[in-house]
């Protein structure tokens, strides 16, 4: 198991030291001429950026206190997400570059003066390159000019040897040398270059702005048939995926309670990935959390990360913060039930959700409300017939494009959505896991208002 975990860490670090490799190919060496006094610190700039990556991540998986490490933690993820959108940027430019070269090469064709064209000057040949002022026809070598023509200035000392005769005449200084003009190569190679940080600057800037600015309030409607007028209008807000530790501390936290507080609801549904890391760790990272209040209270169910760490220990201090912890079980609240499972990712221990425990023997004549931090058990929902199952983990895929790579194993990435009578409803999160930047997918907490069908 060791071998096959340094096999492992080896050939993912030979994969990123080559990505970054081709990273200063492109960004570096393909935008300088031969010698550059740039492409030295354009190297360590990369490779700088490749080790605080590294760092960042590394930290996530052993035992330390996040907090004493986002000095690294933060550069490092910041990275990675600029990573990602470099690398990007470059994969793009592969298929721009060759389109731009031959569209310079054209437009240059078309320009071009046609050889051996035109007409030649009356005057002899030789005359402007050397300089020397033509003589009038007809006057004889060593005549003197006639009145009325101008007489020439005195000459001058010889000029020396190799040197420009019209200039040793006018006394004027050799113009300085030419600088080599870019060739259409190396101007394209800047263009995409140039393109290619300043979007990627853009793109990992305003993502990590919408991090640190805190979750949007997004409200939804739900139409449950099973309940009772005298509940429409109920209002749940979903919480899920604030990853504090190593990037987001207290600070964020106490702007997600007071967000969620803002919002007034009736009942507060908190689905998992609480922390990255242990509770003796970020204790005073969640302390915030015990300042959640709803009128019919705060409940809560584990996610995967919390079985990264303790998930036991988590749970203990989900009911320290006054969290009411529905472990595969369920409560009976005034208008509807509001049931909650495991995470799939306990299985590895031996636990995992059990939706008989937390379903058997209830009326199926009432709502029934399931907190899931996974949307994937959406299918044994349908089986038991519930009605709303609130669910995180996706992130809405965080990193543009990574919604695309979060619709392979989730039937829902955000948003709501029917399946048979359930209907399932998924949040991006709150936070951020790794880098605390998100593209295309801004973090949310939701607020679902409950509608009755049995008039209001």
């Amino acid at each position: 198991m060791v071998v096959v975990s340094v096999l492992t860490g080896l050939a993912v670090a030979w994969l990123i030291a080559g990505l970054h490799w081709y990273l200063w190919r492109r960004l570096v060496r393909d935008t300088t001429r031969d010698g550059s006094r740039w492409r030295i610190p354009g190297g360590i700039v990369l490779g700088a950026g490749a080790i605080a990556m590294c760092g960042a991540f590394a930290v996530m998986f052993v035992e330390v206190d996040r907090a004493d490490w986002r000095w690294l933690t933060w550069p490092g993820f910041l990275w990675a997400a600029l990573f990602l959108y470099l690398l990007l940027g470059v994969l793009a430019g592969e298929v721009v570059r060759p389109l731009l070269l031959r569209g310079l090469v054209r437009r240059d064709a078309g320009t071009a003066a046609p050889a051996g064209g035109g007409e030649t000057s009356a005057a002899a040949p030789g005359a402007v390159e050397s300089g020397v002022t033509p003589q009038p026809v007809g006057a004889a070598v060593g005549e003197s000019p006639g009145p009325g023509t101008p007489r020439p200035a005195h000459p001058g000392p010889a000029a020396p040897l190799g040197t420009d005769p019209g200039a040793a005449v006018s006394g004027e200084a050799p113009p300085p040398p030419v600088s080599r003009p870019l060739s259409r190569r190396l101007l394209v190679s800047r263009l995409a270059a140039g393109a290619t940080v300043i979007a990627a600057g853009a793109i990992v800037g305003t993502g990590t702005y919408g991090v640190l600015n805190g979750p949007v309030v997004r409200r939804v409607t739900v139409p449950l048939a099973k309940l009772p007028a005298q509940a429409h209008g109920l209002r749940i807000a979903l919480v899920s995926d604030l990853h504090l530790g190593p990037a987001l501390g207290r600070g964020f936290c106490e702007r997600v309670v007071r967000t969620v507080n803002d919002t007034r609801p009736d009942l507060i549904a908190v689905v998992g990935d609480l922390a990255d890391g242990t509770v003796d760790d970020l204790r005073a990272e969640t302390d915030p959390l015990a300042a959640l209040t709803a009128p019919l209270g705060v409940y809560y169910v584990p996610g995967n990360h919390e079985y990264f760490a303790d998930a036991d220990a988590w749970l203990a201090r989900a009911g320290e913060l006054g969290m009411k912890v529905l472990l595969n079980d369920r409560v009976s609240l005034p208008d509807f039930d509001l049931a909650g499972v495991d995470d799939p990712r306990g299985t590895a221990i031996g636990r995992g959700p059990d939706f008989a425990a937390a379903l058997d023997g209830r009326d199926t004549g009432r709502a029934c409300v399931l907190l899931a931090h996974q949307p994937v058990v959406v299918h044994e929902s349908v089986a038991y017939g519930v009605d709303l199952q609130l669910s995180g983990h996706t992130h809405g895929g965080q990193l543009w494009p990574g919604n695309l790579i979060a619709r392979l194993p989730n039937p829902t990435v955000a948003g709501l959505e029917l399946y048979g009578a359930t209907a399932l409803y998924v949040t991006r999160g709150a936070g951020a896991w790794g880098p605390p930047v998100r593209v295309a997918a801004p973090s949310d907490i939701t607020v679902l208002e409950l509608a009755s069908l049995q008039g209001v």
